[in-house]
């Protein structure tokens, strides 16, 4: 049985349809990412969630019990907020311990539980300074001990490394994956990244305009999107999307694109529901796409390509490519990439078995 189950939540604020009918099922304990770009419905979800906003329709349930209408302290929940929301006149102690104190707690166990929570984020030698003193690191941890002190049973985690730089988030992802692992508490973490949503999550769930369009592990949304929109969101660089159209005979369907015409892949049964003409959207993962010697050398799909511009990151090189009318991404080792300049031209190879077909009109994954 889900830990939080919600189903079909609606939330709008005037005219504006914030949540759109949001599903939602995360396990007890388990790590939940939630992906989707800004004013996809990620901060407004979380606020219904935790009880600071009301539904307009639908049900949430926690651990089995319907908690629709229960107050933000009967439901057992802790968010943080993308701004750590510290109290810059109290100390790092007294921030700590201020939602134990509304909860009337004995002194005593509320420096039990401080002594825990900064132990465990690395907080001791912070502890009588003010917020306004701590590293941006400092204060995410303090964000987060603020609501761990209360030891919910689900912690909500909006967009908490918007603020941080590189190092910073990169650290504070390894935190909150600690935390995860000591703790065993069920976490869903709302992000825009998707690269946080891949090294984070156990399973992802994709929203778009307050819908959830898809939910897998990781592997599942990058092999097998459901949509274009995910199979764009999924994966850096994002997969290549060229527009296509549907040729071939009515029982042996094929793909023409702008560098050629193609037949064979595992959509191509699927393909034969769609009549000669209809426009189409191909998908190609930059990583699948190899450079060949020649076209008779190569066992599967050729094109001719021009490097247009290329762009260096570390040990790979992001090599964009220019294919008749179309444009595309392939990712060489730098090495290999060291032998390609602009200007270049060359044959590259791809796999039909790796590539995607999807409907332009729906944009759904025919298979």
């Amino acid at each position: 049985m889900s830990f939080l189950k919600v189903s079909g939540l609606v939330k709008h604020f005037d005219e504006v349809v914030a949540v759109d009918g949001l599903d939602l099922d995360v396990e007890k304990g388990e790590f939940f990412a939630l992906l989707g770009p800004s004013a996809s419905g990620k901060t407004t979800s979380f606020r219904t969630i935790c009880g600071i906003e009301t539904p307009d329709a639908g049900t949430i349930e926690l651990d089995g019990a319907d908690r629709t209408h229960a107050t933000v302290r009967e439901r057992g929940i802790a968010m943080v907020f993308q701004t750590f929301a510290l109290y810059p006149h109290l100390t790092i102690r007294e921030n700590l311990a201020f939602p134990l104190r509304e909860q009337r707690m004995d002194r005593k166990d509320i420096e039990i539980r401080i002594g825990e929570v900064a132990e465990l984020l690395k907080l001791t030698h912070t502890l009588e300074r003010k917020p306004g003193t701590a590293s941006g690191g400092e204060q995410q941890r303090i964000a987060i001990g603020r609501a761990l002190i209360r030891r919910p049973e689900l912690l909500l985690l909006d967009e908490p490394l918007t603020n941080l730089d590189a190092k910073l988030r990169h650290d504070t992802r390894a935190e909150f994956k600690r935390i995860h692992r000591e703790r065993g508490i069920t976490i869903v973490f709302a992000t825009p990244d998707e690269l946080e949503a891949l090294t984070m999550g156990q399973r992802i769930g994709v929203l778009r305009e307050g819908r959830m369009v898809q939910v897998g592990t990781p592997d599942e949304l990058y092999e097998a999107p459901d949509n274009d929109y995910v199979a764009g969101m999924v994966g850096s660089p994002q997969m290549n999307l060229l527009a296509a159209t549907r040729k071939g005979s009515d029982t042996v369907p094929s793909v023409a694109l702008p560098f050629g015409e193609f037949g064979g892949g595992a959509w191509q049964g699927a393909l034969a529901r769609f009549p000669v003409g209809e426009a189409l959207t191909f998908g190609i993962r930059p990583h699948e796409i190899m450079p060949v010697a020649a076209s008779s050398d190569f066992d599967g799909p050729t094109l001719e390509a021009e490097v247009h511009l290329t762009e260096p990151l570390g040990d790979v090189v992001i090599l964009d490519l220019l294919a008749g009318d179309a444009r595309l991404k392939m990712v060489l080792p730098e090495e290999q990439a060291m032998a390609y300049s602009v200007g270049d031209r060359l044959t590259c190879g791809f796999d039909l078995a790796t590539t995607h077909v999807f409907a332009k009109e729906t944009g759904t994954a025919i298979r």
